[in-house]
């Protein structure tokens, strides 16, 4: 059975390596097809939606537990071992600063915000003429 403490650091060492994603994705030794599965994986292990809705027991969290990490692991293929461990030094530095939490939350929440207002103001144009 695995203790707590495994799962936090395992979590931490994911949340790092995401981090040293976003870095390689504006890396300019990255391939492009390398950069491209970064955006993907970034951009799911980011986003509130998933495949699965966390709220079904059990099977909720599957695709968070094993779709980041393979993602995770297929970028980790694709990019040059010199690009990464570059991105995972300046990713541990990034990763203490909590300002840069804070904006990438808000940026997100600036996402959001302006998808559901564009859904909003097309359903009211839409039925507006109905």
């Amino acid at each position: 059975m695995c203790k707590p403490t495994v799962w936090k650091a395992w979590a931490k060492s994911l949340k790092r390596e995401v981090y040293a994603l976003c870095l390689a994705i504006k890396h300019p030794d990255a391939p492009w097809y390398a950069r491209a599965m970064a955006v993907l994986v970034v951009a799911y292990a980011i986003s509130p939606i998933d495949l699965i809705p966390d709220f079904i027991p059990v099977i909720g969290y599957l695709d968070d537990l094993i779709l980041v990490p393979l993602g995770v692991v297929l970028v980790r293929r694709l990019m040059p071992r010199e690009v990464m461990e570059d991105c995972r030094r300046r990713a541990e530095n990034i990763a203490a600063s909590s300002v840069l939490r804070w904006a990438g939350l808000m940026l997100i929440v600036l996402i959001w915000l302006f998808m559901a207002s564009a859904v909003a103001w097309l359903v009211r144009r839409r039925f507006q003429h109905v």
